[in-house]
């Protein structure tokens, strides 16, 4: 087997990894891979920025934006209340600054952005272990 062929076969595997997480995912971990899908974009943008790849570099900020944008359009506005408000408002922020750094070549705005999409997926973690805290409260004791 050529290098090549093993290369088209991991990134197969890989491909069918992925496809599987996405179908079996609950809607948070969904939430959780797109926000770790939006980071790696920005990464690789910024890698690409570095060493003058203009095309990928576009390329990958696209990539970035398209995600943010899905992440905004799921926001349920009726329930989620003054917090999908203020997520929909910092989502279109992101948006507005990949386009900026994209234009100029800014690494430093890639970095803004990425720092709030952390702030973001951190919270978005702690989901779980909050509401499992929540439940074993409620819990009567016996």
């Amino acid at each position: 087997m050529s290098y090549s062929q093993s290369m088209k076969g991991a990134s197969q595997y890989k491909q069918v990894g992925a496809q599987t997480g996405v179908e079996s995912a609950s809607p948070h971990r969904l939430i959780q891979m797109l926000l770790e899908g939006a980071l790696e974009k920005i990464n690789l943008a910024n890698g690409y920025m570095q060493r003058g790849e203009i095309a990928l570099k576009g390329t990958h900020i696209s990539w970035a934006i398209s995600i943010i944008d899905g992440l905004r359009m799921s926001l349920d506005k009726e329930s989620g209340g003054e917090i999908a408000d203020n997520l929909d408002a910092l989502y279109d922020y992101m948006g507005r600054r990949l386009v900026e750094a994209n234009l100029k070549s800014d690494p430093v705005i890639l970095k803004e952005v990425t720092v709030l999409l952390l702030e973001i997926k951190y919270a978005w973690d702690a989901i779980p272990g909050i509401i499992n805290k929540q439940n074993s409260s409620a819990l009567p004791i016996s």
